[in-house]
């Protein structure tokens, strides 16, 4: 894993705890907070945010949802959330 990478999974726990736990947020979110620079260039973070997302998923520290459901990497499709799994 690359320090990118680890940095994306960084920024997405570290956006879960400012939220209530029932919150949850954007991979979006994640590129945005992790992008240094100026203009768009969060969108190339796009695709590693969401694949950081899905090794939190195995780590069990996140679940990945869509329309307010946990689904699973190989149901995901389209516009997908991220919150902190509830224990």
């Amino acid at each position: 894993m690359t320090d990118p990478d680890q940095r994306l999974e960084q920024v997405i726990m570290s956006l879960l705890e400012q939220r209530a736990d029932t919150s949850s947020i954007c991979p979006s979110d994640a590129a945005r907070a992790a992008y240094e620079g100026d203009g768009d260039g969060w969108r190339e973070l796009m695709e590693p945010a969401r694949r950081a997302a899905w090794r939190l998923v195995a780590a069990g520290e996140v679940e990945v949802t869509r329309s307010g459901r946990p689904v699973k990497e190989s149901e995901a499709r389209g516009p997908i959330r991220i919150r902190r799994v509830r224990r």
